[in-house]
């Protein structure tokens, strides 16, 4: 079938949307100031971390817009994320004294509290991720929030009521879930949901891949120190990675349904390949299937095992009248396509660079950027929520090997992590054993 060069429909309409916005709050102030104060927390380190990149995108999202407060819970990488930002973007943009620099474990309630900042971005582990939200709502924040939004169900019904105090306070919550602002993405699912495919009948999403950075504990480091710094491989920090990774599959498959959520999952798993001490006691492969309330199934897989294996990051829904392939690998040559039965073949080409659209990382943080300033608060509470327990739940079973339902994962009493954050002596959890590990 024939590619057709696609239409602009969706991104003409989600442009002009946002441009308005933005030209209609030029005269409109955050807390009747010209400048937008930004704090960041949770600054990641020389190996990456999405701090500093959601930092970076948050003081290009305009003019006036400032960071001027960053928390850490390691003095190291708040300075080397200074050092990078300041550089970078200099001192109109970034601009962060001695006395708005904070270290340690209060160091987020800290920054929340000081009254001059109007927006914190979040982006500590995700274990942290509940008790960081609720702070910064009480405190009256606007927040940019890093996914996923938590590791367990007591996290997930923290951060359900954080999302609704920030409603009635006129809040905006913005999603690192970035493909839901990404111009492709958001096209190809408009058309998907305008009838392209027909009615949905079966899902796929992949999340196969390499492994991830990882870091040697040193002499002198605490339990808790080291699983902190090597936070990817524990799940009261991360959930492991079908919840810190795979939620983007899985929250793409959740607005593809219109945000409808499975009502069940069975799933299998297991740690064969990446199963040294410095990998904590995750596992490295996961395959979960999810169904709704309708019938329809949705087939799910992630891997992350080192080695010269295939990639595939890729998704798949197939409807009455058509198919739809998302390949974020093959973005800028048309990786998102329908392809309807007996019908010409559509697929998605980004603009040429220098053009209007700057990216999903970007946009997200533009639009974040200009509900402030129209004061027409954004709230992707609800979504960035429930995929997070989508992932939870898939973890639930590929843990336990038993059916979990969503109630179950909802109501789930089992509260990950130390009972008191400090450093010191806190032994890893034991591998998971289907059929062995309980649902708590």
């Amino acid at each position: 079938m024939t590619e057709q060069t696609p239409s602009r429909r969706g991104f003409l309409k989600t442009s002009a949307a946002t441009l308005a916005v933005l030209g209609a709050a030029r005269n409109v102030h955050a807390a009747g100031n010209d400048t937008i104060r930004v704090g960041l927390i949770g600054c990641g380190s020389q190996r990456g971390g999405r701090g500093r990149g959601a930092a970076e995108n948050c003081v290009s999202a305009g003019p006036g817009v400032k960071l001027v407060a960053m928390a850490d819970l390691f003095k190291e990488h708040l300075d080397y994320t200074l050092d990078y930002l300041s550089k970078k973007h200099g001192k109109d943009k970034v601009d962060v004294p001695e006395g708005r620099r904070y270290v340690g474990w209060d160091a987020y309630q800290r920054l929340v509290e000081d009254r001059d900042i109007d927006l914190v971005i979040l982006a500590s582990p995700p274990g942290f991720r509940p008790a960081h939200l609720e702070a910064a709502v009480k405190a009256g924040k606007h927040v940019f929030a890093e996914k996923p939004v938590a590791v367990d169900g007591p996290g997930i019904r923290q951060v359900l009521r954080a999302v609704e105090e920030a409603k009635g306070k006129n809040l905006s919550i913005v999603s690192g879930l970035c493909w839901r602002y990404d111009t492709g993405m958001r096209e190809t699912f408009t058309r998907v949901h305008d009838g392209a495919i027909g009615d949905i009948l079966t899902l796929q999403c992949s999340y196969i891949t390499g492994e991830l950075w990882h870091v040697e504990r040193e002499a002198g480091w605490s339990d808790v120190e080291w699983q902190c710094r090597n936070w990817l491989y524990f799940t009261w920090l991360s959930g492991d990675f079908n919840v810190e990774q795979h939620v983007h599959s899985l929250d793409k498959m959740a607005w593809v349904m219109k945000d409808e959520y499975p009502v069940k999952a069975v799933g299998l798993g297991g740690r064969q390949v990446r199963t040294q001490p410095e990998f904590g006691h995750i596992f490295d492969h996961h395959s979960v299937a999810y169904e709704y309330k309708n019938g329809v199934k949705l087939f799910s897989a992630c891997r992350q095992q080192p080695g010269k294996i295939k990639h595939d990051v890729s998704d798949h829904v197939w409807g009455t009248k058509g198919i739809c392939h998302i390949e974020t690998s093959r973005h800028e040559k048309g990786g998102f396509r329908i392809k309807p039965h007996g019908g010409k073949a559509w697929a998605y080409y980004p603009p040429a660079a220098g053009t209007a659209d700057p990216g999903m990382y970007q946009n997200e943080h533009n639009e974040l950027i200009a509900s402030i300033r129209a004061a027409k608060p954004i709230n992707n509470g609800e979504y960035m929520t429930k995929s997070s327990l989508m992932a939870i739940m898939g973890r639930m079973a590929t843990y336990t090997g038993q059916e979990i339902t969503w109630d179950m994962a909802l109501n789930s009493q089992e509260k990950l992590g130390p009972e008191k954050l400090a450093f010191g002596p806190y032994p890893v959890p034991p591998v998971a054993r289907p059929g062995e590990t309980k649902f708590v």
